[in-house]
């Protein structure tokens, strides 16, 4: 049976592994036209195309295996996940944030703080968020080579550099308007392997009320079952879901990833723009379906002897529902889903080197062909980054755990930064710069004091809600107290960088844009109740 398994994967997988690199080969001329079509893409393709591109830039560690690690670890609150901490925040994204994005004229998002701060803020964030994503795309290549290793026993190392070229070879070719091309193929791919997976569950537990009558108390509920400050015995308090995830976390996130604003960017006009987190929050309300309600299965089928790690919940199922013909197309859909978020990352890495740090401060006015060049290097670079951060996953049991952790130390105070920066107009330079810097401090000494024991956590990930609310705290702070003692820019200088300086006709938050806003949230709300 596992050796028919091995031959159906490789069937599947092969020709997808394929089609990947040919979409890449396809773009590469326009792609390679110049460095900024290489690096950004910037209105050149249909809202649909950025859409599915900005969801599937998402799903990947973090969704497919880490949501269904999370949700056999945590119960109903991984729910939290997507209710509290990404429909709220995708809309704030699409009105009121995109707007100023668009319209400042910023490349990238560290690009932004540069034209609203100063250069040393610029420098600060863009290097934050390299090393963010060079993490994250090592959290996906651990969980790609770890997946393969569970059901095929090939040598992790060796899994870690075949996919990792296969990677860098399309994005090599194409660029980023391959990526996007290929994240959509990779979408459809996960959304086919795992609906299945699903359709089982639901059928061999008839129905989810069957799900949550065979789970403990404490994993049934979303809200009941909290309370609302415990953070040092509980695995999850009120407090820290609300504050930590549902403000800080998410809303740093979904609001100044330059993964997901890049997507965004490249939709056709300032309404395609727009749409595109709105869209992608549609899928977004709907992906539990696929990840959480196995992952609640998971955690009433296999115990602490079956599943020691929980980043095997997934594996685990697939082997326990799907015959030979499902497991290769499974396979493709975690494969497919994880490669997408590590092609994300290393392209959004290569355009943040090039264009943020490179261009900007190193070598200034070469030409556009050596920009191209040095685009695809730092992608290799990118690489070898993801390689390294790879091996950091493998202390973690839980991805979402790890990813959390990652997001706390520079999401959130990078997201109180651009708070003051695009909803004020006192800020000042000097107080964006040292903000920042007193966030990411305060983030990295409450991280190394959880490690050291000084402070105990009912568990890692509301170690990381709070460690992420303290940091946000203390960058906000920072920017309110040095803002009253410094220099502020002029009206002028803030022309189309804040709330209040963008032009309104320039914002395009039409009334159907608004009516589509308004149901998703009501929707969010909706959920939060039926399952409290």
């Amino acid at each position: 049976m596992e050796k028919v398994g091995q031959h159906v994967a490789f069937l599947i997988l092969g020709p997808y592994l394929l089609a990947v690199l040919v979409i890449g080969f396809f773009f590469r001329r326009r792609a390679t036209a110049n460095s900024s079509a290489f690096l950004h893409a910037q209105g050149a393709l249909p809202v649909a195309i950025s859409s599915i591109a900005f969801i599937a830039a998402n799903c990947g560690a973090i969704e497919i295996v880490g949501m269904v690690a999370a949700s056999a670890k945590y119960g109903m609150a991984a729910l939290h996940f997507y209710w509290i901490g990404a429909i709220p925040a995708m809309i704030f994204l699409a009105l009121f944030m995109l707007p100023i994005y668009r319209y400042s004229r910023a490349v990238t998002v560290p690009d932004f703080l540069r034209l609203r701060y100063n250069n040393a803020t610029h420098i600060l964030s863009a290097s934050c968020q390299a090393a963010m994503m060079a993490l994250v795309s090592g959290i996906g290549l651990y969980a790609i080579s770890f997946v393969l290793h569970l059901f095929f026993g090939w040598d992790f190392f060796r899994l870690m550099l075949i996919v990792s070229s296969v990677v860098l070879c399309y994005i090599l070719f194409g660029g980023l308007r391959a990526t996007l091309y290929n994240e959509v193929l990779q979408f459809a791919v996960t959304i086919a392997g795992l609906l299945p997976l699903t359709v089982k569950v639901l059928h061999d537990f008839h129905g989810i009320n069957g799900i949550r009558e065979r789970l403990p108390v404490a994993l049934d509920h979303l809200w009941l079952t909290l309370s609302v400050y415990q953070p040092h015995t509980a695995a999850l308090d009120v407090t820290g879901v609300v504050f930590g995830l549902g403000v800080v976390l998410s809303f740093g996130y979904w609001c100044t990833d330059f993964l997901l604003i890049q997507r965004a960017l490249t939709a056709r006009g300032a309404q395609g723009a727009l749409r595109t987190p709105l869209i992608a929050a549609v899928f977004k309300l709907c992906f539990p379906a696929l990840l959480v309600i196995p992952g609640l299965a998971a955690a009433t089928l296999f115990g602490p002897k079956d599943m020691p790690r929980y980043d095997q919940a997934l594996p685990l199922l697939l082997r326990h529902y799907y015959g030979p013909a499902l497991l290769g197309l499974g396979l493709s859909a975690i494969v497919s889903s994880l490669m997408s978020g590590l092609a994300g990352n290393i392209s959004a890495l290569s355009a943040l080197w090039t264009h943020d740090l490179y261009r900007t401060y190193f070598r200034p006015g070469l030409s556009d062909r050596h920009y191209l060049w040095m685009g695809r290097f730092s992608a290799l670079v990118a690489v070898l980054l993801s390689l390294s951060a790879a091996l950091i996953a493998l202390r973690f049991d839980n991805l979402m755990d790890y990813l959390m952790l990652v997001f706390s130390l520079f999401n959130a105070p990078l997201f109180a930064a651009f708070l003051c920066g695009m909803f004020t107009r006192w800020a000042t330079p000097a107080a964006g710069f040292c903000g920042l810097l007193t966030g990411v401090s305060v983030a990295l000494a409450h991280n190394i004091t959880v490690h050291a024991h000084a402070i105990v956590y009912g568990s890692d990930l509301l170690a990381s809600f709070y460690g992420a609310i303290y940091a946000f705290s203390a960058c906000l702070l920072t920017i309110i107290v040095v803002s009253r003692f410094t220099e502020r820019k002029g009206l002028e200088a803030l022309a189309g960088l804040t709330y209040y300086t963008t032009p309104r006709d320039s914002n395009a938050v039409t009334p159907g844009i608004l009516v589509f806003a308004g149901c998703l949230l009501s929707a969010c709300i909706l959920l939060n109740v039926i399952f409290r």
